[in-house]
């Protein structure tokens, strides 16, 4: 034990509850601090990265997120010390934030919350204590850690996929509990060496989905990569509206590729206009909460 009191815990819980009131009473304090690829790519306010994750959407996402931030920092401090604490967690907040700014450098997209560096704290105190069991919403039943992480890691990825339905930040999400892991590795490779099997499962997972994502950014269907006969195709089952639409985007697209916009007609321009549209539209619509419910 390196003491009785995790300080550097209840700092960082009551900084973050102090900076994210002062931003429900003012939007000139949200938009200096909070996460923007365009910001941070273009006018090099780095700053964000970690900024944004003092930030939330509102008192209930500021809750859940610190309240996790409450089971699991103070022990992992008590046991590790501040200085460990405070590198995984600031280590996962600015790799979640690195990975959605990946993800989102041709969007317009924002986001804020301490979610990246909480999912950071949670996935590194599996590997250090290897027997907890962690009980999520919606499912308040206690599940081994390294179970825990695997349907983490799967479930963030698949709502990737899904277009960041709910507006939570997964890529955030996903992005802190790696970096989480491999950082608490690095500082204890003891535990790690002990606990070889949980941190190989989790860190084989962790790599093989950033490899996908770095191959696939764009997040498209694999069908995308691979060709297929006419006959294949004629005996699939039919497919919803939006499948169409997507088939149709690649298409219009593989033919800009291979003869330029000039070739297209112009029902096909409206086409892409109106697609063009419907997504900007999409991602300014809302900022994506990165709330995680312990």
């Amino acid at each position: 034990m390196n003491g009785s009191v995790a300080l550097w815990s209840w700092l960082v819980i009551g900084l973050t509850c102090l900076v994210s009131w002062l931003s429900f009473r003012s939007r000139a304090v949200e938009e200096k601090y909070i996460f923007e690829p365009r910001a941070i790519l273009a006018w090099k306010e780095y700053y964000r990265l970690v900024t944004s994750a003092f930030l939330h959407a509102n008192w209930w996402h500021l809750l859940c997120n610190m309240v996790s931030l409450y089971f699991f920092g103070p022990v992992l401090e008590t046991v590790y010390g501040p200085q460990r604490f405070l590198l995984i967690y600031f280590g996962s907040v600015i790799g979640g934030d690195l990975l959605s700014l990946y993800v989102h450098r041709h969007h317009e997209y924002r986001s804020y919350g301490a979610s990246g560096g909480v999912c950071g704290v949670i996935f590194a105190s599996i590997l250090l204590f290897p027997g907890m069991s962690i009980a999520s919403f919606p499912l308040p039943i206690p599940i081994p850690g390294w179970f825990y992480a695997i349907l983490f890691m799967a479930g963030s990825f698949l709502a990737m996929k899904a277009n960041n339905r709910g507006n939570v930040g997964h890529d955030a999400h996903l992005g802190g509990a790696i970096v989480g892991l491999l950082v608490a590795a690095a500082l204890e490779p003891r535990m790690a060496r002990a606990n070889w099997k949980i941190f190989l499962l989790v860190a084989g997972a962790s790599i093989l989905l950033l490899a996908y994502l770095w191959l696939n950014p764009l997040l498209l269907p694999l069908r995308s990569f691979f060709g297929s006969d006419s006959k294949s195709r004629a005996r699939l089952p039919k497919r919803p509206s939006y499948q169409h639409e997507s088939l149709k985007i690649d298409a219009v697209l593989e033919k800009v590729g291979k003869s330029g916009m000039d070739s297209l007609s112009v029902e096909e321009k409206m086409f892409l206009q109106d697609v063009s549209w419907k997504y900007r539209s999409r991602s300014q619509s809302n900022k994506p909460d990165s709330g995680l419910a312990i």
